[in-house]
């Protein structure tokens, strides 16, 4: 699904392992772990025909978790469909801080040459305390050599497996599950699309399989392929900066292309960068911003109003009184309509609850003009209906007991045919046109198979409403039968049959995490209109002429492709490349080999052959050309090492690159060396041994500037004095200029430049053919305070230390705010104080700066610490990428101070105000929490000068712990837990020594899963010996300040491991608080269940550092 080199923080990424530091040697030397594995098989070969899934699902106890010290670690082997698997995690992440799990072939090493297989797999890690919040995540794979293992490098978070209280690691034991479906499958690589199904498939760009199941829906609906057609466009126009033209690209390729067609001018013409391609957004999303874009493009064209006429559908508000005689309405338009899933079973259960009578009475009244507060009838009934019907199923709630998003993956079921006049159209307003037929027939299916944090979209779709059924999945395109389209993807479990009764009774339920999402549905009436016949004459003649080039110049490529191996790419330097490029595209070596002339010559044509070729590009005679060899030496520098002999000169070119070249590429890289008479005529010219060809570099230190000056031979015996004179000359000095000459030697990893002595013959200071000279004039007295880089080497040790670094505001981490161009070699303390330059501030130490994820392409989680690292290029790397993105803070007191302290976000809660107040608290790290609550009364309003604090952590709606006032604060993490602060009340100061202080938690029953969802505040409450139900209420109403009518609706009970005992008036509440085996303090409490009523507060704490949610936007 997605390419291995992002990793998505806020948007979950699939990944083959990759691991970036650790071998597999590495792991088989390493301690085991204690393992207790388990397979429930639940079907086999012999069991189910081939077609369908066979499943099973593992279970793998690993015990001393924590002791672990090996970076990964394999389960036993398991067998599903008759292939061996098995799970890879990384206790401590794969090179990130969350804990990495894939599913493996567990003998891809012995497996024959091109084998591969499919698979559906769910992997979790299991909740040991409330297994509801168990983590589940889902995806398919094709798995192949290249991608033997698939699943998830950021799994979840270190910081969430490793505490205990989130019970995930309980008695240093962990539980992983894999949940594996295999089907058989056809090669996925020799699979073609187009000639098994007639239609090809969009490439996936990172995480763009949301928009490829969208773009398809869309596109098969000829009538809106159609009117996209008919939107101008002109051949000075371009696809990545015109949606219309860059739409109109993409259905012609899709129409008329033999393979999978890519996405990147379309989203280029959103104006999206890369970026934002790895970033999964939401179908419905796109769908509406997409839609009002074209919408927007449409207007003043001949296809106006094409989007309207399509998907545009009208509905009525009402409101009306049952006692007097008003009533109050407002039309509105729809585009699509959004169902619910959760407690409906069908479609028509969704549309009955769609216009359910609300009805407005006792506190919920209707102000009615001129009548006042009214009993009242409320609701929405539909106006009319449009042709193309997109529903969008709610597959995605927010839980608000859980703070969190989450996936409903309940059955839902949708028919085939979808009767909108049913019951007398009981959906339909009573002034609707009733004229028009309501008879719908499905058209496409948008399926999403992951959980709430990611996944993968895939689209099944009825091109011509045939019987037919075809699943477009990103590149692949399959035929499906009519069950696999509609009753796969209504959600829900699957209940599989156990072979192996004996070893565990209950049977096996498979999630189904694969489900329906998105519904187009076509009016029967309209069907002839909407699915019209669109062919070339409807495509604009710019538009078939600029396609069939691109597809003409494809053709092309592919055919070079196919000939490659016939022929040699003979890639050709001349002096003229080196004066080009060097002081400007490059400063070491002489030549970029990409940017010179390319010859593409067969390999069968001999030598001479290419050397006529050479004649005609350049003018050079053939007698004139002499080619040399170029050579990569051992320091890694790439130079000419000899010329060609007059006996390589006969064989041919695909001869002459076997010998030059034992890296078998299909390139040969040659030097043009042409000598120029007076008359600047090319010579002809002998080369003996004791010549040797070098080339010279002039510097400039005035300018900074290094420049080719040209090449000469010069005898091995003689002195670099005797040609002082010609290089003086060469560099258009006058001929006795005082120079001084340096060889560059190397530049990887580090720059070698060393003065050479001119009284020494070239040969002593080992100079030899294809050698650089760089000189320049002999540095003055004042060279050094005048210049920055007086000589050649401090000149080329800046070149290749010098980096070019964008600077962003950690609060704007995807804007460019500044670059500064520094050393790689600079010190932290560099940095910073040019950073603070720029920003004009005087203390350079308020600077924090931050570097920067080369996968999610956002800022790392931690900052770097003050001096915690020596130099700049530290701050760059990202394992084996480097970076030119920091981003900075500016801080109100000097990092170094701030590393001693510890900040803490507590919310005060006011004993006599419903107010909650955060305040950061900033001490030292060796601070008390008695420190904390000095502080804290400082910053506060106390109901009493004598009142005392104390500090709780709070957690889900649920006190964990009550601070003792000698802790300290160093290891306190706010950044997951709540810490409230709150006066302690008079009745606890003075607590008997039979009373009790009890935990009093807000509770609701979730109807559908019939389980205890906790809200609001919860508090502590003092108990007193022998207490019934009816005095402790009372206590809590007038704490809680409840008024009496909604009061009387609240239930109690006593809950115990979220179990609820509800209590009576005349209980004696003290007696259930007796026990004692429970897993906390937490577990056992007092619950008051009612309906959350309470207003959310405006304030939100544990926010990570950089969870932001992007929205779908196309800027253009």
């Amino acid at each position: 699904m997605t390419p291995p080199t992002l990793e998505q923080e806020d948007v979950e990424m699939l990944v083959p392992h990759q691991e970036l530091a650790a071998s597999d040697a590495d792991a088989a030397q390493a301690q085991p772990m204690e393992v207790v594995a388990q397979t429930e098989v639940a079907s086999t070969a012999e069991s189910q025909p081939a077609e369908d899934p066979q499943t099973s699902r593992f279970t793998w106890t690993i015990e001393n978790f924590t002791r672990f010290n090996g970076k990964k670690q394999y389960s036993e082997v398991f067998v599903v469909g008759g292939y061996k698997w098995r799970v890879l995690i990384f206790p401590k992440g794969n090179n990130v801080d969350h804990f990495s799990m894939y599913l493996d072939v567990a003998d891809s090493a012995n497996l024959p040459y091109g084998w591969s297989r499919y698979a559906q797999f769910s992997l979790a890690v299991v909740n040991q305390i409330q297994l509801k919040y168990t983590i589940h995540k889902d995806t398919q794979h094709q798995f192949n050599a290249r991608e033997s293992d698939w699943g998830f490098t950021s799994f979840m978070p270190l910081s969430d497996l490793y505490d205990p209280s989130k019970g995930f690691l309980v008695n240093d034991t962990v539980i992983v599950e894999a949940e594996v479906a295999v089907r058989k499958m056809v090669d996925y690589w020799a699979y073609d699309s187009k000639k098994e199904t007639g239609y090809v498939g969009l490439k996936n760009q990172g995480a763009t399989c949301y928009m490829n199941s969208l773009l398809q829906t869309l596109y098969h609906i000829p009538y809106f392929r159609k009117a996209v057609y008919h939107m101008p466009t002109t051949e000075n126009d371009m696809p990545s900066g015109s949606i219309p033209l860059a739409l109109q690209s993409l259905f012609y390729k899709l129409q008329y292309s033999d393979s999978s067609v890519a996405t990147k001018e379309l989203t280029k013409s959103f104006g999206w960068d890369t970026y934002d391609s790895f970033m999964q957004h939401d179908v419905q999303e796109l769908n509406r911003v997409l839609c009002e874009k074209l919408e927007d493009k449409m207007k003043g064209t001949v296809v106006e109003g094409t989007i309207e006429q399509l998907f545009e559908g009208h509905h009525i508000n009402y409101i009306e009184c049952i006692n007097v005689d008003y009533k109050s309405s407002r039309k509105e338009s729809f585009y699509d309509l959004q169902l619910d899933v959760k407690g409906c079973r069908d479609v028509y259960s969704s549309f009955d609850k769609y216009v359910e009578v609300e009805r407005l009475e006792g506190d919920n009244k209707y102000h009615a003009e001129n009548h006042g507060l009214q009993d009242a009838k409320k609701g929405v009934l539909f106006l009319d209906f449009p042709p193309v019907l997109q529903l969008q199923l709610k597959r995605f709630e927010y839980d608000y007991m859980r703070d969190t998003m989450v996936k409903i993956n309940d059955r839902y079921e949708f028919p085939l045919q979808l009767d909108l006049d049913r019951d007398d159209g009981k959906y339909l307003a009573p002034d609707a046109d009733r004229s028009t037929r309501n008879l719908y027939t499905l058209h496409s299916v948008l399926v999403h198979s992951g959980g709430v944090h990611g996944g993968h979209y895939y689209a099944f779709i009825r091109p011509t409403l045939s019987e037919q059924w075809y699943k477009f999945d990103d590149e692949r395109v399959t035929k499906e039968d009519p069950k696999r389209a509609l009753e796969e993807q209504y959600g829900g479990e699957e209940e599989l049959p156990q072979i192996n009764p004996g070893f565990n009774n209950t049977p096996f339920k498979f999630t189904k995490y694969s489900n329906a999402y998105m519904l187009v549905y076509i009016r029967e009436s309209d069907k002839e209109k909407i699915m019209c016949t669109v062919d070339e004459k409807d495509i604009a003649e710019h538009l078939r002429i600029r396609l069939k080039k691109e597809q003409e110049e494809k053709e092309h490529k592919k055919k070079e492709k196919a000939e490659a191996h016939l022929y040699t790419i003979i890639k050709v330097a001349r002096d003229e490349d080196l004066k080009v490029q060097i002081g400007k595209d490059i400063y070491f070596d002489l030549v970029d080999h990409e940017k010179v002339c390319s010859f593409r010559i067969q390999k069968q044509l001999p030598f001479s052959s290419f050397k006529e070729e050479v004649a005609k590009e350049y003018g050079i005679p053939v007698q004139f050309q002499r080619f040399w060899l170029w050579a990569k030496r051992q320091n890694h520098t790439y130079r000419p090492n000899r010329p060609l002999a007059p006996h390589e000169e006969t064989q041919s070119v695909g001869q002459l690159r076997e010998v030059s070249n034992k890296a078998h590429n299909a390139e040969l890289k040659l030097f043009l060396e042409v000598e120029l008479g007076l008359d600047m005529r090319p010579l002809p010219r002998e080369k003996s041994k004791e010549d040797i060809l070098l080339f010279f570099k002039l510097y400039n230190p005035d300018k900074e500037e290094l420049c080719f000056v040209g090449r000469l031979f010069v005898k091995a015996l003689g002195k670099p004095s005797e040609i002082l004179a010609k290089l003086n000359e060469m560099a258009g000095f006058s001929p006795n200029e005082e120079i001084e000459l340096y060889e560059e030697i190397k530049f990887e990893p580090n720059v070698m430049c060393e003065i050479i002595d001119k009284k020494l013959t070239f040969r002593s200071s080992q100079l030899e053919d294809g050698d650089i000279v760089c000189f320049q004039k002999s540095p003055r007295a004042d060279y050094d305070t005048q210049v920055r880089y007086p000589d050649v080497p401090s000149f080329l040790e800046y070149v290749h230390n010098r980096q070019v670094v964008h600077f962003r505001s950690l609060e704007k981490p995807k804007d460019d705010d500044f670059s500064l161009e520094l050393s790689k070699l600079h010190t932290y303390d560099d940095v910073v104080e040019r950073v603070a330059r720029q920003l004009g501030l005087d203390d350079p130490t308020k600077i924090r700066l931050t570097s920067h994820n080369c996968y999610s392409q956002q800022p790392k989680p931690q900052p770097i610490k003050y001096r915690g690292v020596e130099h700049l290029l530290d701050m760059l790397i990202h394992y084996n990428q480097t970076s030119d993105i920091l981003y900075y803070e500016v801080l109100d007191i000097a990092l170094p101070e701030l590393q001693f302290l510890k900040t803490l976000k507590v919310a005060f809660h006011h004993a006599t105000k419903d107010e909650v107040v955060i305040h950061s608290i900033r001490l030292p790290k060796n601070s008390t929490i008695s420190d904390v609550i000095n502080d804290l009364k400082t910053k506060v309003e106390l109901s009493s000068p004598t009142a005392e604090l104390r500090l709780l952590e709070v957690f889900y709606h649920k006190i964990y712990k009550i601070f003792p006032l000698h802790e300290k604060i160093e290891n306190i993490n706010d950044q997951y837990w709540t810490l409230r602060a709150e006066e302690i009340p008079e009745e606890e100061k003075n607590i008997g020594p039979n009373d009790r202080l009890v935990h009093v938690y807000h509770f609701m029953k979730d109807p559908n899963q019939n389980q205890i969802q906790n809200f609001g505040d919860p508090f502590l409450l003092v108990i007193h010996e022998g207490e019934t139900l009816t005095e402790v209420k009372k206590r809590i109403q007038s704490k809680l300040q409840v008024p009496d009518e909604e009061f009387s609706k609240w239930k109690f009970a006593f809950i115990s491991m979220n179990r609820p005992d509800y209590l009576q008036d005349s209980d004696v509440v003290p007696a259930c608080f007796q026990r004692r085996d429970v897993y906390g303090a937490w577990e056992q409490y007092l619950g008051l269940e009612h309906t959350d009523t309470a207003p959310k507060r405006a304030y939100t704490v544990n926010q990570n550092r950089h969870t932001y949610e992007k929205p779908v936007r196309i800027y253009n």
